[in-house]
């Protein structure tokens, strides 16, 4: 199965080539069937907001892709810690 990411850090609002991005790999997605993935890259922690995220979510949502599954890279930390451990 065809399975395909959008990754934007939310530290500011998208631009034209993050939603390039984003119109490709959903027209890629549904096309072959497959799934579309939104993957808050907030791995910046100073500067990832809340409202920034928002507003990916949002501005997404208006030009009308919508996601299968969405989580975001924060959610990961112990994974990566224990694997950088090992």
């Amino acid at each position: 199965m065809t399975k395909v990411r959008f990754a934007p850090s939310p530290t500011g609002k998208l631009h034209v080539g993050n939603v390039r991005t984003a119109i490709f790999n959903y027209l890629f997605a549904r096309k072959a069937g497959g799934t579309f993935v939104l993957r808050i890259d907030d791995t910046d922690v100073e500067r990832s907001t809340q409202a920034f995220e928002d507003g990916i979510r949002a501005d997404l949502t208006w030009l009308g892709i919508s996601w299968d599954e969405t989580f975001k890279q924060s959610d990961r930390f112990d994974r990566y810690a224990a694997a950088a451990e090992t």
